[in-house]
């Protein structure tokens, strides 16, 4: 399997596990809970794909994305028993999920020929706005808007990857070591309360 589109496939479950479980922990169905876990696994990636011309978007023909999100129901359900470790299972899901998909982005975009600086913002994209779209459905302020440090990880991480990758030939080092930098800045960010908040000039 190209490692690729083994990240993508894994990126998918993540996400999928991490909207699934924010819809339980909301109470929500059966059905509200699958369409949460897929906005949250497809929406970054669909709206980078849009972005950059490529349609049909990759999930639309690929099937595997789909039983790749149905997935995430059994996962999610099965470990019920486990409710009380929701939050920390949804954070480690989530700061996964952001990793892959900043990679994943970024390097999509690189394939098709556009600018490393376009880069780098579509592999942000990819990485928040599912998260996004799972935030607002279920009625809570997206990661990004808060005092957490979110979406500035996943652009350390691009930089990072696509800099590693103009001096290093061995790509699967270069992915582990970005996806383990954003994953390292977002468990400091939050057990450390690090922000990037700027006092307004009084």
């Amino acid at each position: 399997m190209d490692i690729i589109y083994g990240i993508d496939l894994l990126g998918t479950l993540v996400f999928a596990i991490s909207g699934v479980l924010a819809a339980i922990e909301k109470k929500f169905d059966l059905v509200g809970s699958f369409i949460l876990g897929f906005v949250t696994a497809v929406g970054g990636g669909t709206l980078r794909d849009v972005l950059i011309g490529v349609t049909p978007v990759s999930w639309m023909q690929d099937l595997n994305y789909f039983f790749v999100i149905l997935a995430a129901l059994p996962i999610c359900y099965l470990g019920r028993s486990k409710i009380a470790r929701l939050r920390k299972s949804f954070f480690l899901f989530d700061t996964i999920g952001i990793a892959l998909f900043t990679v994943l982005g970024l390097q999509k975009t690189l394939g098709i020929g556009l600018s490393p600086v376009i880069g780098i913002l579509m592999g942000v994209v990819s990485a928040v706005f599912g998260g996004i779209i799972r935030d607002v459905l279920s009625n809570e302020v997206p990661l990004i808007f808060r005092r957490e440090i979110y979406a500035a990880a996943c652009f350390v991480g691009a930089l990072l990857y696509y800099v590693s990758g103009l001096f290093s030939p061995w790509e699967e080092f270069n992915l582990i070591f970005s996806m383990t930098v954003v994953i390292i800045i977002r468990y400091l960010s939050v057990k450390k309360k690090w922000t990037l908040n700027v006092k307004p000039l009084s």
